[in-house]
């Protein structure tokens, strides 16, 4: 029931509080001024005209209907947290009549955890990674001699000689236990195989949890394995792992063990021990700000030792743009790489890296992450150190990605945001009608009262009100073809009745208040923004008296 509750409360809440014109946090003496004030202007008793008393008595049995929620605390608590649509369900369920504010709130958020526990047992959340490995090496490593051998030998040849295909969903069991199963296929140079593991977590504690994994496959044989985490200190925690492969040359047992801690509130430690077909030691710092993520790394082994250091510096724009150089060097020759990432649209974020070594040569990796999906995409240019091969695999993307990014995204993003902006519009115009209908009842019942007050104010040279428009003007020149958006205000207004008989006429755009009024004579022009203030002077009939 509170998960029904929950998903209504946008579509099925009416403001009680924007419908007695109070702040959220209004006192009980605020809100019996201001219901008091609107029973006077919509009570159906003051109105002659049989459609004029009919709308009277709709608003009135509104204001009344919201005075009688937040004038009790109980109620009041229970809107505050679920809306009306709380307040509609018979039996209520979900608390105790006598229970205080404080008490429903923790029994609100109780059945939070509920629903989320129900909503755990229907997600997946899936994973993928797919990676195409392309080898463009004739286009820098062509020889003409092969070439002029060769039908159409002038073109040279660009392959596909590798893809990787690797997926994994969740199934969670219970509130602590979770099933994960993973699967992958791989190819290269026309050899491939794959494999498929199922794994079982357990989170035992809040410092902890453990894993269970068996898997399958075509080339290394079956497999089983064991994995533990443990916070050990607040700053501290270690993992644990260890596993038996079931190869066709034998039993192949494999171990590992990993500690890492906080150096501080940025920077990380960590040592990690690994024991089997590629026994190891490494050694690494990581430290991870708002502006920059840096990583130096020692591993110790026979034959695959080496020495990382990396560093990437964020900009802090609205595209969150890295950019990112790293250098390692071991018993297998030097590498340098370099690069960019950049997000292009509200789920995407594309990256390309140069990776230069000896004795790999030069190629260029092509990343694309939308949502939980990853597409790879390394493209192998030359086996050697050439020049040429690393300007064009600098600049080609760079161009690519400037020409795109202006062609493509910049009006796919636009358009999409007008579709979404087109569509929230069109989603509340139900609600914008409903509220235009209300707002013109309330001025057509406010029609009496103002002319009283326009009277008593031209008596005492008061504050009279000329015009009010309220909503989105244009006024800029470029802008002459856009229609204005505003409606008329000046009766609720210059009734003071605040926000009846107002309503948005243009949702999601900037609006404000354009008012011309008169006060002891004089003429006077007031512009405000939605979100200001408006600071006119006190109609007359409402100044205190002064004391002789």
């Amino acid at each position: 029931m509170a998960a029904s509750l929950d998903d209504d409360f946008e579509s099925d809440n009416q403001d009680y509080y924007s419908l007695l014109n109070v702040r959220k946090e209004a006192t009980l003496e605020e809100l019996k001024a201001s219901y008091r004030r609107l029973c006077m202007l919509y009570h159906p008793d003051k109105h002659r005209d049989p459609e004029l008393k009919s709308q009277a008595e709709q608003l009135f049995n509104q204001v009344h209907q919201a005075y009688e929620v937040l004038s009790d605390a109980h109620s009041r608590a229970i809107y505050d947290l679920f809306g009306k649509k709380g307040l509609e369900v018979e039996g209520w369920e979900v608390v105790e009549r006598k229970r205080t504010p404080a008490e429903i709130r923790e029994e609100y958020e109780r059945l939070q955890r509920e629903r989320e526990e129900r909503r755990l047992q229907q997600r997946t959340n899936p994973k993928g990674i797919i990676s195409v490995g392309v080898d463009a090496t004739d286009l820098f490593d062509r020889y003409d001699e092969d070439f002029e051998e060769m039908p159409g030998g002038g073109f040279p040849h660009i392959e596909i000689n590798k893809m990787h295909i690797s997926q994994s969903i969740e199934a969670p069991l219970t509130n602590n236990d979770t099933a994960v199963l993973s699967g992958s296929l791989s190819t290269h140079n026309g050899t491939g195989g794959g494999n498929i593991n199922m794994t079982v977590r357990r989170v035992m504690s809040a410092k902890g949890w453990g894993e269970l994994e068996l898997g399958a496959g075509d080339i290394l044989g079956p497999l089983i394995g064991l994995k533990v985490f443990r916070n050990i200190t607040q700053r501290c925690f270690l993992t644990a792992q260890c596993g038996l492969q079931f190869s066709p040359r034998g039993l192949r047992p494999t171990c590992s063990m990993m500690t890492a801690r906080h150096l501080d509130q940025n920077t990380m430690g960590y040592l990690q021990w690994r024991w089997g077909p590629s026994s190891a030691m490494t050694t690494s710092l990581v430290r991870d700000t708002k502006s920059s993520h840096f990583t130096l790394a020692l591993q110790l082994a026979v034959p695959h030792s080496y020495l990382m250091m990396s560093y990437q510096y964020k900009f802090q724009d609205e595209d969150q743009t890295k950019v990112k150089g790293s250098v390692k060097t071991g018993w297998f020759g030097t590498v340098v790489e370099y690069g960019a990432e950049r997000k292009i649209s509200r789920h995407s974020v594309l990256s390309a890296t140069v990776s230069i070594g000896v004795p790999q040569g030069v190629t260029i990796k092509i990343k694309l992450a939308r949502a939980s999906q990853t597409y790879l995409f390394p493209i192998h240019l030359t086996d050697q150190l050439l020049p040429s091969a690393v300007f064009y695999a600098t600049v080609g993307p760079l161009l690519f990605y400037m020409v795109v990014h202006r062609l493509v995204v910049i009006p796919y993003t636009q358009a999409q945001k007008e579709q979404d902006l087109e569509l929230q519009r069109k989603s509340s115009a139900v609600d914008i009608a409903k509220k235009k209908t209300e707002a013109e009842s309330a001025v057509l019942l406010m029609q009496e009262s103002v002319r009283r007050i326009i009277e008593a104010e031209e008596s005492k040279m008061g504050l009279i009100i000329l015009n009010a428009w309220y909503g989105k003007f244009v006024t800029d020149t470029s802008q002459k073809q856009e229609k204005a958006k505003v409606i008329d205000v000046t009766v609720p207004l210059q009734c003071l009745a605040g926000l009846p008989g107002f309503f948005d006429p243009c949702v999601g755009e900037d609006k404000s208040l354009k008012l011309l009024y008169q006060f002891r004579g004089v003429m006077h022009q007031v512009i405000c923004a939605d979100t200001e203030a408006l600071r006119i002077p006190k109609q007359s009939h409402r100044l205190e008296p002064e004391s002789s």
